[in-house]
């Protein structure tokens, strides 16, 4: 069973930083893509990053409004993607999901309907 487990919200200030994990389970495929995602209350839930995992090589996408404050990784020995959110605003305040999708493919890279599974959550509070 495939299972995708976020850590690492909490409440920060305007201007500091959090780290996201998450943690894939249950599932062995070669060449897949992670993606965070996020929504607020009252809105659509939107792309924020994601990462291509594969035996050779990975690359990495942004939405426009995290450029230049948030990086993705991945540590493949320990099968968990990270987002590292630096310098951040009150408007990015949300839930924060992790999903996998089975294929890489450059088109429709934060599309949440083409993710195959998701996590729960983790909160992300910034305070102003």
């Amino acid at each position: 069973e495939v299972q995708l487990v976020e850590s690492g919200g909490g409440l920060v200030q305007t201007g500091g930083s959090l780290r996201l994990s998450c943690a894939a389970s249950g599932f062995t495929f070669d060449d897949y893509t992670i993606g965070w995602f996020r929504q607020a209350p009252g809105k659509e839930r939107e792309g924020v990053s994601c990462i291509t995992i594969t035996s050779s090589d990975g690359s990495t996408y942004y939405a426009d409004s995290v450029k230049g404050r948030f990086t993705i990784s991945s540590d493949n020995a320990k099968n968990t993607v990270y987002l590292q959110m630096n310098s951040l605003k009150p408007e990015d305040t949300a839930v924060y999901y992790c999903a996998l999708r089975l294929i890489i493919s450059r088109r429709g890279q934060l599309v949440p309907s083409l993710y195959n599974y998701w996590g729960q959550g983790t909160q992300v509070t910034v305070s102003s």
